[in-house]
């Protein structure tokens, strides 16, 4: 790791040494901070004029650039042949790095994704609002903006194709009830190939990839096909497919002229803040699927967000689902590059343009005039976040909004199992990727023995170790602390909310005294019986209507902490419950315990189990396989030691 060094705008000669050094091809660029962690990746086909157009005295420059300017305290770079290429090198350095300044769509929560889970040998089909399984084969389809018709077509696809119903068997040694009614070919008894089963599945993902029509033309052979072989059961389930794909053409709400080109289109509308995008999918002449993102409108032109959003959806598409035609609402910055791309990803020409008239100009007012009915959205709940934020900054005097608002909650049965929950919400609305567990060290919480006073002060004093200012932690470690953010890290809260009343809040603060940090952290309590807030050193709750906005947001924090502590809680006991039995078999350690319930699903199933069959689990030989057995069993040993 290179040596702490200033930023690059700080030192003229040195940047022009190196802007020098950087030749004018093709290639991807990287933008380093002084403890060498990459701000910033870009692209483009003459790496010098685009990295040296940074550094200009540009006056309207947006703030988010600028920042990033200033902490840029290296410049490196990768030549590439062509542009294409250094498209998609730019696509997967940003998927393996997760820079700071690249992320330019949001994580928005509205807007659910399907998965399909390739990862696995026989896969699973379901909607999630999180998109990173951390499973490279995993894929997903969406963001879909219609919820309902997603979940219709979902539900449709799962009575007419005999699907997988369950990501866990419901018996270790027989179908369920979903194998004996057809609806599903019994994946959890392998009664089903998986390669079988795999080829059934790539049927349903033509759906989501917008190939209905394809698909349809492909099952029509196969039935006729059947019917001629008299296998009529496999030709009628056949026609009920096909049956029900027209059907689900049947149902698009749009048509439009010109069916023998696919095509997608784009538009967005924008504030000063947000910026919506809108992305409709035409196939065969019909409306197949309807996507949305959010974006920071700051982060560039209108055109640049869209190129940045097109660039994002089609790296992670199958190539199969790429269009033939792509509009745009704005011209592209880059649209060759991308059109290569794209061109060379697919095996044909894609082009990309502005239309200008006729339907295709009406297809991109629709999509810009639905994109505006998102925005009025997204404003409707950035305003109700902001009212909140500001009446809380009002009520607690803070100096600016609470931005970063932080929960923790205590959960436990009389001392056992206790956690704690860390909770985050940004601007209003919960950063579940922020979200932190905890498990209670202090030996003194025990069963029969709870203590939330000394367990929220164990945790607190965990979360804000790493500016522990009694130790000097800050000065130490410089590497700790994040030039991203004006405060003593990128993670530091603005406020700190504690489930509890005064006695759970002296606790809090005692710590953060010990600490040195009673004047960075601002925290306060929620009490559960009045909805009273509580403030370091006063007696009396602080004068506050239960209703009022500030109010209501400390309250969705405060139940947001405990769902996520309760939550914890059970499946720590459920954990140790499973596990306790087996504890008592000498022997056998947490490894193999682990291995035997993986392999068994519950105590149940082990309990009914033969030694041969324990003897199937990796790492159980013969004799620790006899040795489980007989702890189940000890009446069957007590009768064997009796008759001989």
């Amino acid at each position: 790791m290179p040596t702490q060094s200033v930023s690059l705008v700080k030192d003229p000669e040195k940047l022009e040494a190196r802007l020098k050094e950087i030749p004018p091809e093709p290639g991807v660029y990287f933008m380093r901070d002084a403890t060498d962690h990459i701000l910033y990746i870009g692209k483009s086909k003459k790496l010098r004029s685009r990295v040296r157009s940074y550094f200009r005295d540009d006056s309207e420059r947006n703030p988010r650039i600028a920042l990033m300017v200033m902490q840029v305290a290296e410049i490196e770079f990768i030549v590439t042949d062509t542009e294409a290429e250094a498209l998609a090198l730019e696509a997967n350095l940003i998927k393996q790095h997760q820079p700071h300044f690249n992320v330019l769509l949001k994580d928005d929560k509205k807007y659910p994704y399907l998965c399909i889970t390739w990862s696995e040998a026989y896969p699973r089909i379901f909607i999630t609002r999180k998109r990173h399984s951390g499973k490279a084969k995993d894929r997903y389809y969406g963001p879909y903006v219609d919820v309902y018709a997603l979940r219709s077509t979902l539900r449709l696809i799962k009575r007419i194709f005999p699907l997988r119903q369950r990501p866990q068997p419901l018996f270790k040694d027989r179908p369920c009830l979903n194998y004996d009614i057809g609806r599903c070919l019994g994946v959890c008894q392998k009664m089903v190939s998986a390669e079988e089963y795999r080829k059934m599945i790539q049927k349903i993902a033509m759906i989501f990839q917008g190939r209905t029509k394809e698909l349809e033309d492909l099952l029509v052979p196969q039935m006729e096909k059947a019917a001629e072989e008299l296998n009529f059961e496999h030709a009628a389930r056949l026609r009920d497919q096909i049956q029900a794909l027209q059907t689900l053409n049947s149902e698009q709400k749009v048509a439009l002229p010109d069916d023998t080109v696919s095509r997608d289109a784009i538009a967005l509308m924008a504030d000063d803040h947000h910026a919506c995008i809108q992305l409709f999918q035409v196939r065969a002449g019909k409306l197949v699927g309807r996507l949305g993102f959010v974006a920071d409108a700051q982060s560039g032109s209108p055109g640049a967000i869209l190129q940045r959003v097109l660039e994002e959806h089609y790296s992670t598409v199958e190539a199969v689902e790429i269009p033939a035609e792509i509009l745009t609402q704005h011209e592209l910055p880059e649209a060759e590059m991308l059109a290569e791309f794209l061109s060379g990803r697919k095996g044909r020409k894609i082009s990309l343009y502005v239309p200008q008239r006729q339907s295709k100009a009406d297809l991109i007012e629709m999509v810009e005039r639905n994109a505006g009915f998102e925005l009025a959205r997204t404003q409707r709940f950035a305003d109700r976040n902001n009212q909140a934020m500001l009446d809380l900054a009002t009520l607690l005097d803070l100096p600016d909004l609470p931005h970063r608002i932080e929960g923790y909650d205590i959960s436990h049965i009389q001392g056992s199992d206790a956690v704690a929950s860390q909770v985050v919400f940004v601007d209003g609305l919960p950063a579940k990727q922020h979200y932190r567990h905890y498990k209670i060290k202090n030996p003194t919480v025990r069963a029969g023995h709870s203590d939330d006073f000394a367990s929220l002060a164990e945790v607190i004093r965990r979360r804000f170790r790493k500016y522990d200012k009694s130790q000097d932690s800050l000065s130490s470690e410089p590497g700790k602390t994040s030039v991203l953010a004006p405060k003593p890290g990128g993670d530091f809260p603005d406020l700190v909310m504690i489930d509890g009343g005064k006695g759970q809040l002296s606790a809090v603060v005692e710590v953060l005294r010990e600490m040195n940090l009673l004047e960075e952290v601002k925290v306060v309590s929620l009490a559960k019986q009045r909805e009273e807030i509580f403030l370091p050193g006063e007696s009396l709750p602080l004068g506050s209507e239960a209703e009022q906005p500030g109010v209501q947001l400390l309250r969705r924090l405060r139940d947001e902490a405990h769902r996520f502590a309760v939550s914890f809680h059970r499946q720590q006991r459920s954990d140790r419950m499973r596990r306790s039995r087996l504890d008592e078999i000498p022997g056998l350690g947490h490894h193999r315990q682990k291995q035997l319930l993986a392999h068994f699903r519950s105590i149940d199933y082990l309990r009914e189990a033969s030694p041969k069959q324990i003897a199937e689990v990796d790492g159980i030989g013969p004799k620790m396989a006899q040795q489980i057995y007989n702890y189940f069993h000890p009446q069957m040993v007590t009768d064997e030691a009796a008759s001989g």
